[in-house]
């Protein structure tokens, strides 16, 4: 019997989320973090019947998280029901570092001004967990998802969360990048090293220094991209 290949790696959600998650929310999710975790690279193939059957939905939810990731730039749809997820394009690449390191930067900077004490707390709390996994290449994935949440918790505190889910829905293919860097010797540790200094700038409530340190932590990955592109070329447009 042949085997869906998405069953296992989109499981249904905890009991009592489905119920406040629109299904078409659910898949839009899962496809869009293994399309940015590479788990499903450029090139390959979502078969709607199988997603759907993966996620017991009808092909409707399926066709409108599918719309959201042609929207983010992530998959094209072709006649017949062909979608394939993109290559990472290196035009929009650029366009998507300019627009969160501006967005970013600008958050840290209010957040320096605003010199929140309880948020420098949170952050330092978030900076200890990532200091415990920093080089421990088998817990990458944790690491990273306390990356994601440490950047998160910065828009939270400046009272920014829906600009969070706007930027993070713009930058796809900057998030595939990043997962192709972070596996990089000492990329995990400059991650942490760049995300204290945020943080140190940000409770001594100097902006100059946390726009700056932020500029800083956001270029490494894309001043290494030359090098990105020689060594995984056939991800990219």
């Amino acid at each position: 019997m042949n085997r869906n290949p998405f069953s296992t790696d989109m499981p249904a959600p905890r009991e009592g989320v489905s119920a406040h998650v629109p299904a078409s929310a659910r898949v839009y999710e899962a496809l869009r973090g293994r399309i940015v975790s590479l788990e499903l690279p450029p090139g390959s193939a979502l078969v709607r019947a199988e997603i759907a059957q993966a996620f017991s939905v009808s092909q409707s939810p399926v066709r409108e998280a599918i719309l959201r990731l042609e929207g983010d730039g992530l998959v094209r749809s072709y006649p017949q029901s062909r979608t394939l997820v993109t290559r990472i394009d290196r035009d929009r690449l650029r366009e998507e570092h300019f627009l969160r390191a501006a967005v970013e930067c600008e958050v840290a900077r209010v957040l320096a001004l605003q010199g929140d004490g309880a948020a420098a707390v949170k952050l330092r709390g978030m900076l200890k967990m990532q200091e415990a996994l920093a080089g421990e290449v088998e817990q990458i994935e944790l690491f990273k998802q306390l990356d994601e949440a440490f950047h998160e918790a910065l828009f939270a505190a400046a009272d920014q969360l829906d600009l969070h889910r706007h930027v993070t829905a713009r930058c796809g293919h900057l998030a595939r990048v990043r997962s192709l860097d972070l596996p990089r010797k000492g990329k995990m540790r400059a991650v942490l090293e760049g995300h204290r200094a945020v943080v140190e700038a940000i409770a001594a409530g100097d902006p100059a220094a946390a726009t700056e340190a932020m500029r800083l932590h956001l270029s490494g990955t894309i001043e290494r991209l030359p090098e990105i592109v020689r060594e995984n070329g056939a991800f990219f447009t």
